[in-house]
């Protein structure tokens, strides 16, 4: 049996396993990796041979990790890594290659439709109704999206967003406030099953899972960089912004948010934390705009989806999908129910 892991940012694990009465009898770990001496290498496998074919990737690394001498350089990829790709091989993680992805490109809806499809399309994967998804979203109305743990008083201005005609809704993710208007951000959910990032730390996945959208950057002319725990930058700067919420039923929701043409002044009127993070930015003068997918592409927000869909597809198995009559209807229920009362969005206050 064979598993293969590509290090974000590192090289490619690959290892070969055979398996007897429930133990790893046979290992070799092979890649594009740098590993001095060469002979640590028979010590990977050796620490492999033995363990249980059950194993995690954490008890798989620790072994590894014992087995090496002081002064062993692995270069490019760690124990870790070895460990995802044995798990891997004996079937209990899984790669992007094992997976075929649904692809849906914009649709637009009210902005909390969307918030309630995330949650939605989660659960669907979890329970095998929809494969791994990749969706972006497209919204015909200003909102501020804040996430699960944040507290409303301190981050919204009221008088701001009754100012503005702005709503406030709470997501099931973490982090930090979205300022939503038509047009300003390219914002995409990314729904997987949790085999996808098995033997990942919550850090690790942040990178893995968007590390598709590197290249997609790249492709539109942005050298980009993942920043832990959760941003995206440039050499201009942060960029981008993901959340990620992992659900007990078996899948993951990862989402992130990209600055296209946001307009600064109204976003610190709206946003009470953002005056804080943004002081330092120069962002005092009138009509400042927070703009860096625009004016480091020059290409129309359209344009930049449309290359990061094709992106995907030709990196992934994929299909083209769209939304069914059943999830618009949960969805729809989840808006009425929990993402528009006052109970949720003031639950943390």
């Amino acid at each position: 049996m064979r598993g293969e892991y590509k290090v974000p940012g590192g090289k490619l694990v690959a290892v070969d396993v055979e398996v007897e009465d429930s133990r790893i009898v046979h290992a070799a770990v092979s890649g594009d990796f740098f590993l001095e001496p060469d002979e640590a290498l028979a010590d990977i496998n050796g620490a492999i041979v033995g363990l249980s074919a059950s194993a995690s990737a954490d008890q798989i690394s620790h072994a590894i990790t014992g087995a090496l001498s002081e002064g062993v350089s692995l270069i490019g990829f760690t124990p870790a890594a070895v460990g995802i790709a044995v798990r891997r091989a004996l079937g209990h993680a899984t790669g992007w290659s094992d997976h075929t992805f649904d692809v849906i490109a914009p649709v637009t809806l009210n902005p909390a439709m969307h918030v309630a499809l995330d949650e939605v399309i989660t659960k669907e994967v979890a329970a095998g109704v929809r494969p791994p998804t990749l969706r972006f979203w497209d919204w015909n109305a200003p909102l501020v999206v804040i996430g699960s743990f944040q507290s409303f008083r301190n981050e919204i201005d009221p008088e701001g967003t009754a100012r503005h005609g702005i709503g406030v809704v709470r997501r099931i993710s973490g982090g930090g406030a979205m300022f939503m208007e038509p047009g300003n951000c390219i914002t995409y959910s990314l729904h997987v099953p949790t085999s996808l990032v098995e033997g990942l730390s919550f850090e690790q996945s942040y990178a893995f899972l968007d590390d598709w959208v590197m290249t997609a950057l790249a492709d539109v002319g942005i050298s980009a960089r993942y920043v832990p725990l959760n941003d995206i930058a440039s050499d201009k700067g942060k960029i981008a912004g993901a959340a990620q919420k992992r659900f007990a039923a078996g899948s993951v929701l990862h989402h992130v948010t990209m600055a296209y043409d946001i307009d600064a002044d109204k976003m610190l009127d709206v946003l009470r934390i953002g005056r804080e993070k943004m002081s330092d930015k120069g962002t005092k003068s009138a009509n400042k705009r927070v703009d860096p997918m625009r004016s480091q592409t020059g290409l129309p927000r359209d344009e930049i989806i449309a290359r990061f869909l094709a992106s995907f597809e030709a990196g992934h198995q994929t299909r083209r999908s769209d939304y069914t009559p059943a999830e618009y209807a949960a969805a729809q229920q989840l808006m009425d129910e929990k993402f528009l009362t006052d109970d949720w969005t003031h639950r943390v206050p």
